[in-house]
């Protein structure tokens, strides 16, 4: 068969992949094991050992399967790392959302570009791995709920360290048309929730309105939200330059004639530096326990302010000799650096000495919108890299 028979084969292998991947419907928060069994399925019957992780209640799960090296030469191992979950529909779609459309050189669907186009092509090309005479392990990392708060891969990443694996390069296949992206910012999640006592309009004096103390504290967050211009790094590579500081949502009370006993408050932060996060908590901590809780708890001694943690997913931090990166550059050609908006799992693989990248099929453009689609060619740029991976990895 002809080199180009087999890319066409490749090709049309990574299509049937992605089709079977965006039939499952695998929105945050929601059951995804059919999704991980199929990719494990595949990965097992080329050799592949694999480990699972799981949320409390084994509903959501993790993958990590190894295709070991025949000729182990000391070379760090290759992590190729996916997300399974997917944001949410609406009825807005032109078509199935979650059944692979293709029109012209696009292919719709949920999923299509953030990530399963990645994630299909790693399995697409996962026979030729293991037919190579690998000199290095080659890892493949699918996890869970990555959209909220990349709550999974923390999970994932416990049980590598535990195991030893705490060392290789990542490859994070979200959407970036097959640009090296090598930072980002953290993204902090969180939702303050105020209880206070309910009463007649007509008296406000005499209940605690926890609509009008989340205001105090939207007020408190906002303020410091300017004072985090003038903490700017002056080093910093983003748009904006500073830690960014936003205000989700607001939700309380049932009727205008009474005092609302509960309200919260959705909010999120963007760090560029930790110690920003840090100082974020501790100012509207200590203004929520010495300003605003005494004056509750003098009306109503049982009320309270709990702020739960959604997530905090650290920042990906820019390191100039990256070993990720410059493998991605001597494979592609390309020596450019960006940095982007959107959070991703880069930085937890960082955290524990594995050098990352973040670089895959598809634009960011289209993730999370209706009638997400993935140009093919996306995918076929990305098979490419999988290809030069296996000549980097492998020994005659």
């Amino acid at each position: 068969m002809s080199t180009e028979n087999n890319a066409d084969q490749l090709f049309n292998n990574s299509v049937k992949i992605l089709t079977d991947l965006i039939a499952f419907k695998t929105i945050s928060g929601e059951d995804n094991n059919s999704l991980i069994n199929y990719c494990d399925e595949i990965l097992k019957k080329l050799g592949a050992t694999s480990f699972k992780t799981f949320d409390n209640e084994k509903k959501r799960v993790n993958l990590f399967a190894t295709l070991k090296a025949k000729k182990p030469n000391g070379k760090k191992p290759i992590i190729l790392s996916g997300h399974t979950d997917v944001v949410p529909v609406s009825k807005s779609w032109s078509t199935d959302p979650f059944k692979a459309t293709i029109k012209g050189n696009k292919l719709f669907g949920r999923g299509a570009c953030d990530m399963k186009g990645f994630i299909a092509c790693t399995l697409a090309y996962a026979p030729i791995y293991s037919k190579a005479n690998l000199d290095r392990d080659i890892h493949f990392s699918f996890t869970f709920d990555e959209e909220t708060a990349c709550q999974g891969a923390p999970l994932l990443i416990r049980e590598m360290s535990n195991r030893g694996i705490k060392d290789g390069i990542c490859i994070v296949g979200e959407p970036t048309n097959m640009k090296i992206i090598d930072g980002h910012k953290g993204t902090y999640e969180y939702t303050t929730y105020f209880n206070g006592l309910a009463g007649h309009g007509s008296a406000p004096h005499k209940g605690v309105n926890t609509i009008e103390y989340a205001a105090r504290y939207i007020n408190k967050l906002l303020e410091i939200r300017e004072t985090l211009k003038t903490r700017t790094p002056k080093d910093s590579v983003f748009d904006p330059p500073y830690t960014t500081l936003q205000i989700g949502g607001i939700n309380g009370g049932i009727a205008r004639n009474v005092i609302a006993d509960k309200c919260h408050v959705d909010w999120e932060l963007r760090p560029v530096v930790k110690e920003d996060g840090i100082w974020v908590n501790s100012e509207i901590d200590k203004f929520s326990n010495k300003n605003l809780l005494p004056e509750m708890k003098k009306i109503h001694p049982e009320s309270s302010i709990k702020k739960e943690i959604i997530g905090e997913i650290i920042g990906f931090n820019r390191d100039e000799k990256s070993e990720a990166c410059e493998l991605i550059s001597s494979l592609t050609g390309d020596n450019s650096r960006e940095v982007v908006s959107f959070g991703t799992e880069a930085g937890l693989f960082q955290e524990i000495g594995i050098s990352a990248v973040v670089c895959g099929p598809g634009s960011i453009e289209q993730a999370h919108k209706v009638d997400e689609y993935i140009i093919l060619d996306e995918l076929k740029k990305c098979l490419n890299l999988l290809e030069g991976i296996k000549k980097n990895s492998t020994v005659n």
